[in-house]
């Protein structure tokens, strides 16, 4: 095999096509073989087998061209390499359309003139089926590799896939090879711990951001590297794109998740298409999937080309939506498209993207509400006290798993939490401590740092997740990997004593309500919260509400909330006088303040109350209330200004005034809502309300 060959790699240029393109390279050149190859950079080439490096192919003296992880829907691309005199071998495990290329061999594992016993081969499962075909032997070398495309590529992990990771593992786990090395060194992995998450979470994100950023060319090169020094350097380069990769994800995500909450058709739509001009074309459909977690619709995220007019991006669907069949019922509006039933890659003129919203729209009104609501298959439910190091291990000897062959999904059921925070770079991680019958559980949570403001302690949650065994200095300790949590009571949120409205309103549920008691509590933060704000006898319904000033007795606020029966109940209780630590005075002051008052007919009490309150050192307050106290039980009149002393007044306790009785209550209300322990408010609303 002395001529001069030319690969072409995947479209879809992510980790899959570098793999597959390494394994043929090396089976090619071990057997003599002149090797060029051509990873086409989806910023240039797009998406598909490329005409243009086609024509470049054979004028480079090319005879003979394979594609790697793509082909199979480049019959027009094909059809020039024949016509240019090129033999075209196809090796691609995307779905085939209607009509397959006119290439001189395909190798694909659905196509129904293979009769190939399994499908579901990942790309570079079928470029392996190629290199052991050259081999004449099983080509166990390159089995490592297979294992790293297979698990980046998220086929089914059952029968000859699981077969070929199973193997590659124990593999990598041993190997010297250079790049393995250098990647263990980068991503801090211990390498005879390797296992399929570690090929899923940490070297394939590495491996597939330079393809998402620029030519992927590097990552080829890393898995070829010939010396250790060569094979640090690019990892240390691919290890920076993909910060880079991430910090773009993310900005792509926010903003797309911003487009979604602002269009009223875009919530109310069952496909989402999200278009953003520039967005960067390698990492949409990172976003896509994230959209889709999000929210859980089938979803399209496009990176508009505002020169060239065109969208070209990524989609993610969900069960009971087939993307490739949806898109293939619109192929006229696209200018190329690919992929599998969970995800497609496309380009289209900008122009046809609303009419391709309003298609698969219309096309998803089969949808059920059943299929558009997300589900968690739970495995095993258990409590902190079934779970043990031992036990985690057993299932462990299950493993590998990933798609088709999941880790079971363990249902956390009668916990609380004890402590919690946010965690990572950027606070979006969450830690917690799990509490039961005395038992501990440490729990992570990435991209889950929203509960943090959805949790409270001490409430009994109920968690899903995986169980790991979380190492550190030499400790064993188990771990709970947290996807989802239930809470199936009501939570009291305390945002009391926080003067700075904008700390608290921050933290509170979108839907909340602000309910108050007075109508000076709705003008003071009718400018401060964004919220709706009512009077209490006026909310008939809501599932959150925020307690913003003190009720007027405990009965008002047991009627409004029994009415409500809301699920979060964030208690602020706003006392602007803040009655409880202006003491009631004692009988000596208000004794005193009558002998003053006896002594003075007439008394020009607004024009000297300043004057008396310094020189007393009380509260100016102080002296209102008591001269209302004496007002209200007939002690003194007032008449134009003047206060006097009525002689012969009915000696009556001072607690029988109105105002005396309204401040003891007061007292009692913000002594039991405002200053009162969290636990002992919490009691009284468990007592009082639910």
């Amino acid at each position: 095999m002395g001529e001069k060959l030319e690969i072409t790699s995947k479209v879809y240029l992510s980790l899959y096509g570098i793999t597959s393109t390494t394994v043929l390279v090396s089976a090619l050149r071990d057997q003599g073989a002149e090797v060029d190859y051509v990873i086409p950079n989806r910023f240039i080439h797009g998406y598909g087998p490329n005409e243009q490096l086609f024509r470049e192919a054979y004028a480079d003296g090319v005879s003979l061209l394979i594609t790697v992880d793509n082909g199979i829907a480049g019959v027009q691309e094909v059809k020039v390499a024949k016509e240019l005199g090129l033999k075209v071998i196809i090796t691609d495990h995307h779905e085939p359309g209607e009509a397959l290329p006119d290439a001189d061999v395909i190798l694909h594992p659905r196509i129904p003139e293979g009769h190939y016993p399994f499908g579901e081969l990942a790309g570079v499962g079928v470029s392996f089926k190629l290199a052991h075909a050259l081999y004449k032997v099983f080509p166990t070398h390159l089995v490592a590799l297979v294992a790293l495309g297979t698990v980046a590529d998220l086929v089914p992990l059952v029968d000859e896939n699981r077969t070929l990771v199973k193997q590659g593992l124990e593999q990598l786990q041993q190997s010297d090879a250079y790049w393995l090395r250098a990647f263990c060194e980068v991503a801090q992995v211990e390498q005879s711990k390797i296992d399929e998450d570690t090929l899923g979470f940490q070297f394939a994100p590495r491996l597939n951001a330079v393809g998402r950023l620029q030519d992927a060319v590097p990552g080829v090169d890393f898995l070829l590297s010939e010396s250790l020094e060569e094979a640090k350097h690019l990892a240390h380069l691919l290890d920076d794109c993909n910060q880079e990769r991430k910090a773009i994800v993310q900005r792509i995500t926010d903003e797309a998740i911003a487009q979604v909450e602002a269009e009223e058709r875009l919530q109310q739509a069952r496909v989402l298409v999200v278009t953003g001009e520039d967005w960067n074309a390698g990492v949409v459909g990172i976003v896509a999937s994230r959209l889709v977690e999000r929210f859980y619709k089938p979803t399209i995220v496009l990176g508009i080309d505002e020169a060239k007019q065109t969208a070209k991006g990524s989609a993610r669907s969900i069960a009971g939506f087939n993307l490739y069949e949806a898109l293939a019922k619109n192929a006229a509006l696209l200018t190329h498209f690919g992929g599998h039933p969970m995800a497609a890659g496309m380009t289209l003129p900008a122009e046809n993207v609303e009419t391709l919203f309003t298609h698969l729209n219309e096309q998803a009104q089969s949808l059920t509400e059943e299929q558009l609501t997300p589900v968690i298959h739970i495995d095993i439910a258990l409590t902190i006290d079934d779970i043990t190091i031992e036990a985690i291990e057993q299932v462990r000897m299950l493993a590998p798993f990933g798609t088709a062959f999941p880790k079971p999904t363990y249902a956390l059921e009668k916990a609380v939490v004890a402590d919690m925070r946010k965690i990572g770079q950027h606070q979006k991680h969450l830690k917690m401590t799990l509490e039961s019958n005395g038992q501990t559980l440490d729990t992570i949570g990435f991209n889950n740092a929203h509960y943090y403001d959805e949790i409270t302690y001490q409430t009994p949650i109920s968690l899903v997740g995986d169980l790991q065994i979380n190492e550190w200095q030499g400790r064993k300790k188990p771990q709970f990997l947290l996807r989802d949590i239930q809470i199936n009571t009501w939570q009291l949120f305390d945002v009391r004593g926080i003067t700075q409205t904008a700390r608290w309103a921050s933290t509170v549920a979108a839907n909340s309500i602000g309910i108050a008691f007075h109508e000076t509590t709705l003008h003071y933060f009718d400018t401060l919260l964004s919220m709706d704000l009512q009077l209490a006898e006026q909310v008939h319904e809501a599932e959150a509400v925020v307690l913003l000033d003190v009720p007027p007795s405990e009965e008002a606020l047991i009627t409004c909330l029994q009415r409500l029966q809301p699920k979060k109940v964030y208690a602020h209780f706003h006392a602007p006088k803040d009655t409880y630590f202006n003491a009631l005075p004692t009988r000596e002051q208000f004794a005193w303040y009558y002998k003053f008052l006896n002594k003075r007919p007439n008394f020009a009490l607004k024009q000297h109350m300043t004057q008396l309150a310094t020189h007393m050192g009380w509260q100016v307050d102080t002296i209102k209330f008591m001269t209302k106290v004496f007002f209200e039980l007939g002690f003194v009149k007032i008449d134009n200004g003047l206060t006097t002393v009525v002689t012969g007044a009915i000696k009556t306790p001072l607690e029988q005034a109105p105002s005396y009785q309204q401040r003891l209550t007061q007292i009692a209300l913000e002594q039991q809502f405002v200053y009162a322990p969290y636990a002992a408010l919490k009691q009284w609303f468990d007592d009082n309300v639910y």
